[in-house]
Order: C-alpha cells, then structure tokens, then sequence
C-alpha cells in the first residue's frame, strides 16, 4: 500500500515495519505463524565470524516494562549462516533482507561483511557496534566516536551494501557517535539498542543474570529511544530507523515524527510474535484517526514549541 511506503537507503519499503535483530531469530521461524513477506524487512539474528555459543545461563531477567538478557550473540557464524540459514529464509522470504553483524575487532567486522555483501537477498548491513572492542580494554566501538568511524570506514571499504549503523545508548553524547558514523561514509543509523541494566534476587543476593548485567528493552525504554532518535535526526541527513520499546501502531508514528525513516520492532515479538503483522494491519486505520495520508510525510514531522 502506497500509503504505507518509504525509501530506505534507495529501497522502496512497502511498509516501515522491520523486527529487530535477536527477536525474530532467521525469519523461517515466524514464517510458520504468517506470511512474513507482509513486513517492510527484517534484520536477522546478529552475526559474528566464528560460531558462538553465548553467554552461561540464566540469560534473561523480566522487569517492570520490559526484559533485560544477555543472550551473548549466539549464532553459528557467518559461513553457516550463509550456507544453511539463508537457504531456508529463501523459501518463505521474498524481499531483500537485513543482516545485522556483530564483531570484537575491526578485522572482525570487515570479515563478516565482506561474506555477506556477496549475497543477493541481503540488502542492508546493519552493523551492531555495541560489542565490547577486544584490542581497546573492552569498551563498545559504540561509545567512542573515533572508534565507530574506524568501524564504518573498514565495512564500507568490503562491500557495496547500504550500511546502517546500529548505535548504543549508554553514551554521554550520542549525536557525537551519530556524526561521526555519518562523516566516516555510513548509509544510515539505526538507534537505540539495549540499555545496560541489573537485577537481584532478594533470596540469594546474587545478580539474577549470570553475567551480572544485560541489556534492558522494553516499553520503558520508548521515551528514552525516542528522545534520541529525534536528537539524532536533528544533526544528520542520512536515514534513521527508530527502534526501543516499540510496541503499538501509535508508538510506531510518534518514532516517524521524532525522525525515523522506519521503525523497528523487538521484544514485542518475544510477547506477540503476531505483533508486527498486526501493527501493519492496524497502521491505516490509526493514519485515518491522526489525518495521516502518507507516512513518508510525517517524518520528522514534530512541532517544536
């Protein structure tokens, strides 16, 4: 539907809606509940080099609002999932799909992407740099803007994909990071993934997550993403997709008018794994109630003052 449709890096999408990575795991798997072609895209489970087995267990905490884990970036690296996931993805998947990669070195990074960026139905690289940077004391890519340019810089020297830069929010100054990323040649910027947060069991007085801390999602976290994503659209030209906390047709326009070019879905889907079909389904008639004819004009649409 027309209505529905926006330009993502010179992509026509037939809606804004893209599942998260780590939520909708290959895709094939969704495919059993309902025709995910109804979807703009998605991004698939992130990707890593090596195969990795993830963080010790337990790996997931329930909050107030929302969810912290600390899944570890369990995938079975990139050759397998090249030659086994995407296979099976191609079955039931009829448009270009978005590939999130994740890496704990530049090397890392350059070698994932230069993998996929020969794979026809991959039409984004959707590059992950919250991952602890190995060779700088352990520190996100994502929290030091000279580091998150050296990343961009590498990726776009391996492929010819689009990339899109998925940025952390525990930063002081996350326009900072964002600038930098676009001044390095990223394609666009997808924020905010998970914040950093704890919890402890009152009986044992021991951190409910193995690894102490996880990331937190969550309806809690929408005002925070949105706050963002709107700061960020503010200071650069390139697309931006909103993601965090996203759970309803409304929460979806309000991340548009903040400045999102679409709109990424996540732990919503471990609650509804319905919830992005029916948040297409549902965006007419919410156009309808706010007097929204096309959503491509309303992004960025905010009123100041």
């Amino acid at each position: 539907m027309e209505r529905l449709s926006v330009n993502l890096c010179g992509t026509l999408l037939d809606n804004p809606i893209i599942p998260a990575s780590g939520t909708f795991g290959f895709g094939y798997e969704f495919a059993e509940l309902y025709d995910i072609n109804c979807l703009g895209t998605f991004s698939f489970k992130g990707t890593t080099k090596d195969p990795r087995f993830g963080n010790p267990t337990p790996r997931i905490a329930e909050c107030p609002m929302g969810m912290i884990n600390a899944v570890g970036l369990q995938n079975p690296g990139v050759d397998k999932v090249i030659s086994e996931e995407l296979p099976k993805l191609k079955k039931c998947f009829h448009k270009k799909v978005m590939a999130n990669v994740s890496g704990f070195s530049v090397e890392d990074y350059a070698y994932t992407c230069s993998k996929l960026n020969n794979i026809d139905m991959v039409g984004w690289l959707e590059v992950n740099i919250s991952c602890p940077n190995v060779h700088g004391g352990g520190m996100s890519f994502g929290t030091d803007p000279k580091c998150a340019a050296e990343v961009v810089r590498a990726v776009k020297k391996v492929t010819t994909k689009p990339i899109i830069i998925k940025l952390t929010p525990n930063v002081t100054d996350i326009v900072t990071i964002a600038k930098a990323c676009e001044e390095a040649g990223a394609d666009g910027l997808s924020l905010i993934n998970t914040m950093l947060g704890m919890r402890i069991d009152l009986k044992t007085k021991k951190p409910v997550i193995a690894n102490t801390m996880g990331g937190y999602s969550g309806p809690a976290v929408f005002p925070v993403a949105v706050r963002m994503v709107y700061q960020v659209a503010q200071n650069v030209k390139i697309p931006v997709i909103g993601l965090g906390g996203v759970s309803s047709a409304e929460d979806v326009i309000e991340m548009m008018l903040a400045g999102a070019t679409a709109v990424q879905i996540g732990s919503a889907n471990l609650v509804d794994p319905y919830i992005c079909r029916d948040i297409i389904n549902q965006l007419p008639q919410v156009m309808d109630k706010y007097k929204i004819d096309k959503l491509s004009d309303i992004i960025g649409g905010v009123k100041n003052g």
